[in-house]
């Protein structure tokens, strides 16, 4: 089934995605020269990537690390851009490595052409990360 090309319907099919934990079909919603930005990220955290390739290496062990179970509270507001919409919603499950519960609230701006995502700024709480199990990111902190 291919995936949906409305933004609001592609980011509810990524998030589907996630939470099934299939990374690679995650990653193919994505154009080639997607960009992911990450506005917040703290030190030594990567704070844009440039390309489908630096998203699927950034996102590989994401599954590892952080087990999803739900997206409540899920909000997709159009813009004037009928290719972006600004997301807001919460990720909540549980760190691996510890079991400690995951909860992190989201805003991200996304855009999309031609039924992949082109950008995606994504505004998560950096606190979040300071838990032990939280980073799969293999960031020098």
């Amino acid at each position: 089934m291919p995936a949906p090309t409305s933004p609001a319907d592609l980011f509810r099919h990524s998030l589907r995605l996630l939470l099934d934990k299939d990374i690679p079909a995650w990653v193919a919603l994505w154009a080639e020269d997607g960009v992911m930005e990450f506005p917040f990220a703290p030190d030594g955290w990567p704070r844009r990537l440039e390309g489908k390739e630096a998203v699927a290496a950034y996102m590989r062990r994401y599954p590892d690390h952080i087990d999803l179970h739900d997206f409540p509270e899920l909000r997709i507001h159009q813009t004037t851009d009928p290719q972006t919409v600004v997301v807001e919603m919460r990720g909540v499950g549980r760190l691996v490595e510890s079991d400690a519960p995951f909860d992190m609230t989201y805003i991200a701006v996304v855009t999309v052409r031609d039924g992949h995502f082109t950008s995606y700024r994504d505004y998560w709480n950096p606190l979040a990360v300071q838990q032990p199990g939280a980073d799969f990111t293999g960031s020098s902190r």
